[in-house]
């Protein structure tokens, strides 16, 4: 993980719920950049002039207890890197949960209330990036706050001249989305790299790859229903049409590989490869319009997971091969089956498309019209499902006769009362 330190040897973690960067064991150590303390950067600046945001303390006040026992609200839900762990934003500070088993292992409540719209965690290492957010921010909404759990306290901070959308992490990368724009830093010293123009991009649309490999990152074109994909080892830029109508959701497999898109109207998901833009796969979510909340490759990609405002979430097996280029995922004969086709696909090309489609091995059903976020959990097929209303459930699926889904685990994890 990448630790970011004014001195070179950073002290020891005195949160023990936080991996130290030693403590990892599944990275190359030598890709642990050391970060000199760099306060702000000089891209893009406007220092914001507004009075009703919080000034930024060079010490934040130290957690306290809500004064009230009612729930707070959340404002920003995501899984970390691995999706071992994930992390909220609420209206008066932040916490950190972990997965498997699911328990709340870090808080910080912000005695002045402010609220937190963005959080990133870079693995299960101390360094979080915090964007202020909701009503009373703890931070203007056009900063991106790099936060050191190890001193409790911001170390450095990023500016630009509008509101910040989104955050990605790397080890060794930061990215900011804008509305219409995207910096790459370097994370050991905050040194600007590379800058995209999108377009209109209010949901911040981003995501970067998180294998050893170099990064490959991808966001949205410059035209409606392209996605761009950057190939930064190869100093390659790669443009895919992806869909007729405006991109609203997308996914790359761990490895930067695989490219899952999907549209406005929300019937269909198209896999892609990042290296030469070719269509691999198109799955079916239903005949309906929806909207498309998350995507989510299994770590393996044989999996995807997608869910929508319909309340259901459908896993979709990839059959993904050698005959692709740069890619090798070829099944054994022991893997499951690919998803089912209508049973009117021996008849395909004389009836519409949608008779031939590949349609969910597995689903399961939440309440239809709430907002949800899926990724795939460590134990053996299983999803781990967030709900925008602090639910978190642990489903299983079976591989191989599909159908529903078994739920395993439920929680509420914005209940005070609740005992971790």
């Amino acid at each position: 993980m990448a630790t970011l330190s004014a001195s070179p040897s950073p002290n020891p973690n005195p949160n023990p719920n936080f991996r130290s960067p030693t403590d990892q064991t599944d990275h190359d150590p030598e890709s642990l950049p050391q970060m000199e303390l760099h306060p702000s950067s000089d891209q893009d600046p406007t220092p914001n002039s507004n009075r009703n945001f919080h000034a930024v303390l060079p010490t934040p006040p130290e957690a306290t207890a809500p004064a009230a026992a009612a729930a707070p609200s959340l404002l920003h839900i995501s899984f970390n890197q691995d999706h071992g762990c994930f992390a909220a934003g609420i209206d008066h500070g932040f916490r950190i949960y972990n997965c498997d088993p699911f328990r709340e292992i870090f808080r910080r409540d912000f005695d002045r209330g402010g609220g937190i719209g963005v959080v990133e965690m870079l693995f299960r290492c101390n360094i979080l990036a915090l964007v202020g957010g909701g009503p009373d921010p703890q931070y203007p909404p056009n900063k991106v706050m790099i936060w050191d759990d190890h001193q409790s306290r911001c170390i450095g901070e990023l500016s630009f001249r509008s509101e910040v959308r989104s955050v990605r992490l790397r080890r060794d990368r930061i990215v900011v989305v804008l509305e219409q724009k995207i910096f790459v830093y370097n994370f050991a010293d905050l040194k600007l790299l590379h800058q995209i123009e999108t377009i209109a991009n209010p949901k911040g649309l981003c995501a970067v790859s998180q294998g050893a490999g170099s990064l490959v990152l991808v966001c949205p074109g410059l035209q409606k229903g392209q996605v761009r994909v950057e190939h930064y080892a190869s100093k390659r830029t790669k443009f895919i049409m992806a869909h007729d109508s405006r991109i609203v959701c997308f996914a790359l497999s761990q490895d930067g590989q695989l490219l899952a898109t999907a549209s406005s109207k929300g019937t269909l998901v198209r896999i892609f490869n990042t290296v030469d833009g070719s269509l691999l796969q198109e799955v079916r979510r239903g005949a309906d319009r929806a909207e498309i909340y998350s995507l989510a490759f299994s770590s393996n990609a044989q999996w995807l997971a997608v869910s929508s405002d319909k309340g259901t979430v459908h896993v979709f097996s990839l059959k993904i091969n050698g005959g692709s280029p740069g890619i090798d995922r070829s099944q054994s004969a022991s893997d499951p089956v690919t998803s089912p086709h209508s049973s009117l696909s021996f008849i395909k090309g004389v009836l519409p498309k949608y008779f031939s489609s590949e349609w969910s091995v597995a689903q399961f059903r939440l309440v239809e019209g709430s907002q949800y976020i899926v990724a795939f959990g460590h134990q053996k097929n299983t999803v781990v499902i967030l709900g925008i209303d602090g639910s978190f459930y642990r489903c299983q699926f079976d591989p191989v006769n599909g159908g529903e889904m078994t739920q395993l685990e439920y929680h509420n994890f914005l209940k005070p009362e609740a005992a971790f």
